[in-house]
């Protein structure tokens, strides 16, 4: 659960890791280990939602009977001593992602959570936990591969509108506009006319191209040659109109290069990234790391409840068009190795070396 705790270091006991998942309340963790309370005489499950205990108070245990077996009872609150089954979990959430699917409108939440018997924080934090979206981002996500595939498979617009699985074209219109960042009929015709401004300047990882849509961000490359730079840009949107920005366009530059040159400050301009659902729920991870923490493949592959994808992991890495701002230098291979950055290992390196440093 990368949005609610700080990723461990490679280098921490596997004591310090499980408190680090009992400061962030991994609820994911519950099942796999309990932590007692020593002062109070109380073992929990990892993901209660209790008060934080001090390092030095709490003591770890396989199973509940052994920590019956070192005096302590069960935690009211979070009945660390019932069955956890995971697998009801990943039931539940794997109905209301089906019911997502199915649904023209915007989630309800209440309707979901009660669906699958929980409390709505509950449920919002359970099916967040597992497939690294939000209900309201998983939805919007399927809706808009839904409306692309449909654009690029119908014959009109029209026929798109009730393929999509929308009963009438005034709720498609409605939400095309803002899944596709474009109206459908340009998305049809590949993004022909869109407009991109872009602008090539230096920092201190080299050159930086920037590119913006209306919408916000598009783009934003790191490189050694601006030639190359723009040439992938063009590439990437190869029916948009992409002009050189003109003046107006350097307080974007300003805050870019700021971003880059200290990532913990944030990146306070809006992004305009598309991609696949599963693409986005992997930046969507990538961005919930904090500066000066590292995650690896399996891990991400984990945190959006697919582990055995670590491989497509990495392609979505690969294909983010936004350094930085979504980090997937952030992302170091199982063993801890710095390896697999698009712009280059050393600057990854750098990168890293800055955001520890800060």
């Amino acid at each position: 659960m990368l949005d609610a705790m700080t990723l461990p270091d490679d280098t921490l006991s596997r004591d310090d890791r499980r408190y680090a998942q009992v400061l962030a309340r991994d609820a994911s963790q519950d099942g796999l280990f309990w932590y007692g309370v020593m002062t109070t005489g109380v073992y929990c499950r990892p993901g209660c939602a209790s008060r934080a205990p001090k390092r030095q108070n709490v003591r770890f245990y396989a199973s509940p009977a052994e920590a019956q077996a070192d005096g302590l009872r069960a935690c009211k609150r979070c009945r660390p001593d019932a069955a956890v089954s995971r697998a009801h979990h990943i039931a539940a959430v794997t109905r209301a992602c089906r019911l997502l699917e199915a649904s023209e409108t915007e989630p309800n939440l209440d309707a979901l959570a009660a669906e699958a018997h929980l409390s709505p924080f509950h449920f919002h934090r359970l099916f967040k936990e597992i497939t690294g979206l939000t209900p309201k981002q998983f939805a919007q996500s399927h809706r808009r591969v839904r409306v692309q595939e449909a654009l690029q498979r119908e014959a009109s617009v029209t026929e798109a509108v009730y393929a999509a699985g929308f009963n009438s074209s005034g709720r498609f219109y409605e939400a095309a506009d803002g899944m596709l960042g474009m109206s459908p009929t340009r998305f049809r015709q590949g993004g022909d006319g869109l407009t991109i401004r872009y602008t090539v300047a230096p920092c201190w990882l080299g050159l930086m191209l920037v590119a913006a849509t209306e919408r916000g961000l598009c783009c934003l490359i790191l490189g050694d040659e601006a030639d190359a730079l723009i040439a992938d840009l063009h590439a990437r949107f190869p029916k948009a109109q992409i002009v050189p920005a003109d003046a107006g366009f350097a307080d974007t530059i300003a805050v870019v290069a700021r971003f880059i040159e200290t990532p913990a400050v944030g990146l306070s301009l809006p992004l305009d990234i598309q991609g696949t659902a599963f693409q986005q729920r992997v930046w969507q991870a990538l961005r919930a790391i904090p500066p000066g923490q590292t995650a690896s493949y399996s891990e991400i592959a984990a945190a959006i409840g697919q582990p055995k994808a670590a491989r497509a992991v990495a392609g979505a890495c690969a294909a983010n068009p936004i350094a930085v701002a979504v980090p997937c230098h952030r992302i170091i291979r199982d063993g801890g190795a710095v390896s697999g950055y698009r712009w280059g290992v050393e600057r990854k390196k750098k990168l890293l070396a800055r955001e520890a440093g800060e």
